[in-house]
């Protein structure tokens, strides 16, 4: 049974975020020196090496994993290969600021995918919640000036973290279903990661390839862009992962869930002290009504 709220909780779930946020901030830090399909092939590819000590066994032929590759393969998509690398894609045109906010407003759409691909109703305080954080995204989208969204021209980046967003709450529906997986590999969270990342790659190369045949893709190699893929392959692709299940195990996702509304704030700070990207008033402003929306959406 999940705990009470206790500090060791509570600091198992805010690792992740912050993790998270860095992720977001260094990629934007990093986007001039490598493309962002190939930067989220790497990364993963990090991840992978560094999985495969704790978990190799899951590769094996005769493990649990080949049985469920269909499975496997769409969490890959959803996880490792699409929204990683929309995100960095994302972080190519929009600020970080922007792209975790917009990335807030993923439980609303869980609430949707919910109901039309899982049959699950949403109730009126849920629907209230929808329109709160659906508010605080078009804020973030028209750059706090409302009459801006009568002749509003997206960001590119903007999309991108919205289409991201939507598969991100899809693979979490997915993860809440797990069908026919078996109880060995999902209570494995090194060979449950591992598993995904196999997957997940297969899509990376792929969209990394296409990146290198019909655009001007490019790798500067040095010390900054090796620190971090170091750093996003170990923090926000393994060490956050782990935390973030230890957390839940002890607070429950009910709690956890608030947690990760943390993110946009974290964010902010980082933007501030490492890009000069000041937070705005429309910012503060989003990030209130997205949490805003969550809480009333996650109330029974």
């Amino acid at each position: 049974m999940p705990q009470r709220l206790n500090p060791t909780s509570a600091l198992l779930l805010i690792i992740p975020p912050v993790l998270w946020a860095g992720n977001a901030v260094l990629g934007r830090m990093v986007a001039p020196l490598i493309s962002p399909m190939t930067l989220n092939l790497l990364r993963w590819l990090l991840a992978f090496v560094l999985l495969l000590p704790l978990a190799g066994g899951v590769l094996k032929p005769g493990s649990a994993l080949w049985p469920q590759w269909r499975r496997f393969t769409v969490l890959g998509l959803f996880s490792i290969g699409g929204y990683n690398a929309l995100l960095y894609l994302a972080l190519n045109t929009s600020t970080p600021i922007n792209v975790t906010l917009v990335g807030a407003s993923t439980p609303v759409w869980m609430l949707l995918i919910g109901q039309i691909f899982f049959g699950q109703r949403i109730s009126g305080r849920q629907l209230l919640g929808a329109v709160l954080s659906i508010g605080g995204v078009l804020l973030v989208l028209c750059r706090g000036q409302w009459e801006v969204l009568q002749t509003l021209h997206l960001v590119a980046g903007d999309v991108y973290i919205l289409l991201a967003s939507v598969g991100w709450a899809y693979y979490s529906w997915m993860l809440a279903h797990p069908s026919s997986e078996s109880a060995s590999l999902r209570a494995d969270w090194a060979a449950f990661l591992l598993g995904q990342i196999v997957f997940g790659l297969v899509w990376s190369a792929l969209f990394a390839s296409a990146e290198w045949s019909l655009t001007p893709a490019h790798i500067d190699w040095g010390w900054p862009l090796v620190g971090a893929l170091l750093f996003i392959a170990l923090g926000p692709a393994v060490i956050a992962y782990r935390s973030w299940s230890a957390g839940v195990a002890r607070a429950g996702p009910t709690v956890a869930g608030f947690f990760i509304n943390l993110t946009p704030l974290f964010t902010a700070l980082l933007s501030a002290a490492f890009l000069g990207e000041a937070p705005q008033l429309f910012h503060v402003l989003a990030f209130v009504l997205i949490v805003s929306g969550i809480v009333l959406s996650s109330r029974r």
